[in-house]
């Protein structure tokens, strides 16, 4: 199953939100290199970003949902 990436950012914590809301509707999302990104037990982030990726046939939906999301708070 190919995962594609529907969204990226340069701060860890924004990351895992829009993943966790992700999940609650039902997605199967993922952030890639997860532990290497963020390590909150011994307080080090890394810098350069990560991605929330979704398996292929979800990625639309993905989106979609973060699109929507993102114009309720704009």
């Amino acid at each position: 199953m190919e995962m594609i990436t529907v969204f990226e950012s340069g701060d860890p914590a924004e990351t895992q939100l829009v993943r966790s809301r992700l999940e609650v509707a039902g997605f199967d999302a993922v952030i890639p290199n997860e532990l290497s990104t963020m390590n909150i037990e011994h307080g080090t982030i890394a810098s350069g970003g990560s991605s929330v990726q979704v398996p292929q046939d979800q990625a639309e939906e993905a989106r979609a949902l973060i699109k929507a999301e993102e114009n309720m708070t704009s």
